[in-house]
């Protein structure tokens, strides 16, 4: 039978609707809180070559279309070869080639067969309240390696023929501190697939085997001419952008991620060399150095954004091309810590747009917030721990040339719902005192940045903290074009009393009944010259609570009078005298640069990157102590001196073998 391009248009559209049904399943019959209303999950429909054809647009977590699930079945099926109604299980990135990217996202990949063939492969994950490990949550910065992150899952065969193994489940349940809600959790992955089992049988009836095959394969094909039709449009050349990890928690010396992207005709090809080594934390990357989902989700985005039409699937990473360094940050090996791999793509994004700005700047925003911030309670219950997330902490979105930024929300890695504070409420024992927009913490600009977040709220009883991700408080989310930058992340607990303490990184951090925990997250860089915003714009922000007077008159150079009144003579007055702009990335990135300069920094990678991997990180920490040690408590947060810099600066060369 000849299949017309409507034929495999339908085909397309069909597969596609399957894999939101599939999503729709797991959503309504899971358990967990991080799973049924942030929606921290996915479906979707693979070919036989392990490839997504088909992947949901409107539901669940959209950075992961890029993944591939062949190398995980062909490790399942080292124990002989998947049958119909199999079910394989994992969550180990190292033995899965990174479809599982830290442990508590469970991934379980399905076989669909027709007349004893493989046609397709359904695919389901599940970020889990708990799989084990050192701290409840299983995630923190402070983990140094994979062992200490909780139970690692090799693909496995947790459904055989239809049944479940109850030995294989027994161990999944005994290694969580959330039996039950992880039991619900993986019930509601079998029921999706199931669903996905039915409906693309329901599809092979109706038109065909071949009709899937070449239905998927012609989508795949259309969403890869579609994209590089829309990255044509980008202005070809070579641009680089260099972006900061605050620190590597076992130290305050930040982390570099160093990206060269090169747009050549509608392909991309984005070089992490300068990046720094791999860190003894969880900030690492399991990437195995092709082009994942982790690494090029911004460059997604810069597609979809000019092709909101085009449909999802893995043709968009047919064009994006990858170097990534092995043992560095963003392709790390075994067996490096990776649970807060998140915090290291949010800055891989923000890099990223300072690189695809310079190609197209009327496209790409300023930086983003830059941080997702899963805030999680442990509350003891007396017959263990009830371990939920609060909510998942995120930013506003940055400038961009025309509009400005999302408030609250976040443009990066993350498209996760907030939870209702209802809900919240009824799950755990913890009263939110105030959740909204974070006054002032946008980028000015003329196009100012997405406000931030504040979350307030009090434990009622005995619990722990863990607020993993917690990135953003030293460099602030940079502007462009003239833009300043959002103001940075802070987590107070007690503030405003005798008992408050600010909290720099988060592992398990003990509350009291009582303790009052406050989160501010940042916002978006703003995007060209602040004193270019229309004043109607400024004056309505102000009225609307989202920038206080003080701020607008040295921000934007408008005078508010009474909080609702614009004092035309003093604003232009203001405007008249403007002040000057700085490199929009604010005065602790400014200092920092000015000491670590892009040459030296990328002679220090080099260096390092001559040793073993082990040894790499610690040597780095060792040099780059050494050169803040001729420099004030507290750099870069501080003012320093023109004279301390320069000392700095020559320090560092000296200890790279220069002059």
């Amino acid at each position: 039978m000849t299949l017309t391009n409507v034929d495999l248009g339908i085909v397309a559209a069909k597969l596609a609707a399957v894999s939101e049904e599939m999503c729709l399943t797991l959503q309504r019959t899971s358990r967990s809180l991080y799973v049924k209303e942030t929606a921290d999950f996915c479906c979707a429909v693979a070919g036989p070559d392990g490839r997504f054809v088909a992947y949901p647009k409107a539901i669940g977590v959209s950075g992961f279309v890029g993944l591939d699930v062949l190398e995980t079945v062909r490790a399942a099926e080292v124990a002989g070869p998947l049958e119909p109604g199999d079910v394989v299980v994992a969550n180990d990135p190292y033995r899965t080639g990174g479809l599982a990217t830290h442990l508590p996202d469970i991934q379980m990949v399905a076989p669909y067969f027709l007349d004893g063939e493989v046609v397709a492969y359904g695919w389901a994950f599940i970020h889990c309240s708990d799989i084990g490990g050192r701290v409840p949550s299983s995630v923190s910065p402070f983990n140094d390696s994979i062992f200490a992150e909780g139970l690692r899952i090799p693909p496995v065969r947790l459904v055989r023929g239809g049944t479940t193994v109850p030995d294989v489940e027994a161990l999944l349940l005994a290694n969580t501190r959330t039996p039950e809600a992880n039991r619900g959790d993986l019930q509601a992955m079998v029921s999706a697939l199931a669903t996905g089992r039915r409906r693309v049988g329901e599809v092979a009836a109706q038109h065909g085997r071949a009709a899937v095959l070449e239905g998927g394969e012609s989508a795949v094909a259309r969403t890869r001419e579609r994209a590089r039709e829309a990255l044509r449009s980008l202005t070809d050349g070579t641009y680089r952008f260099v972006d900061l990890l605050d620190n590597d928690a076992v130290s305050q010396v930040p982390v570099r991620i160093s990206v060269t992207v090169t747009v050549d005709d509608g392909r991309i090809h984005v070089d992490f060399t300068g990046t720094d080594p791999q860190v003894a934390a969880a900030f690492n990357i399991a990437s195995f150095g092709r082009p994942h989902a982790w690494l090029t989700t911004r460059v997604l985005a810069l597609i979809g954004t000019i092709d909101p039409d085009l449909a999802l699937n893995g043709g968009l990473m047919d064009l994006i091309s990858i170097t990534a360094p092995p043992g560095s940050v963003v392709n790390a090996v075994e067996p490096a810590a990776v649970g807060v791999r998140h915090a290291t793509a949010s800055r891989v994004n923000d890099a990223l747009s300072g690189a695809l700005i310079q190609a197209a700047p009327r496209i790409v925003p300023a930086a983003s917030s830059g941080v997702v911030i899963p805030v999680v309670l442990a509350e003891e219950t007396g017959t263990g721990q009830n371990v939920q997330v609060v909510e998942p902490m995120v930013g506003g979105t940055g400038g961009r040339y025309g509009g400005d930024g999302v408030d609250g929300r976040d443009a990066g890695i993350s498209n996760l719902s907030n939870n209702p504070v209802e809900t919240v409420e009824a799950e755990l024992g913890a009263r939110i005192l105030r959740y909204g927009l974070r006054p002032d913490s946008g980028g000015p600009g003329t196009w100012r940045g997405g406000m931030g977040l504040e979350l307030v709220f009090r434990v009622d009883g005995t619990s722990s903290l863990l607020a993993r991700g917690l990135e953003r408080q030293v460099f602030a989310p940079w502007g462009a074009m003239g833009g300043s930058p959002g103001l940075t992340a802070e987590i107070v607990i007690n503030e405003g009393t005798d008992r408050a303490v600010r909290v720099r990184t988060v592992d398990v951090l003990p509350l009291d009944p009582g303790d009052v925990v406050t989160i501010r997250t940042p916002g978006g860089g703003g995007y060209c010259d602040p004193f270019e915003r229309d004043v109607a714009a400024v004056l309505d922000d102000v009225r609307r609570g989202l920038v206080t007077p003080e701020r607008a008159r040295a921000d934007y150079g408008v005078a508010v009078t009474d909080g609702l009144t614009l004092d035309e003579t003093e604003t232009a007055r203001l405007r008249e005298e403007r002040p000057s702009t700085g490199s929009g990335r604010g005065r602790a990135r400014e200092r920092w640069d000015a000491v670590f300069t892009e040459d030296l920094h990328d002679a220090l990678v080099e260096m390092v990157g001559a040793l073993p991997v082990g040894r790499r990180s610690a040597r780095k920490i060792e040099v780059v102590r050494e050169v803040l040690a001729v420099l004030p408590a507290g750099f870069p947060g501080v003012d320093t001196g023109d004279g301390e810099l320069e000392a700095a600066r020559r320090r560092l060369g000296a200890l790279l073998g220069g002059s």
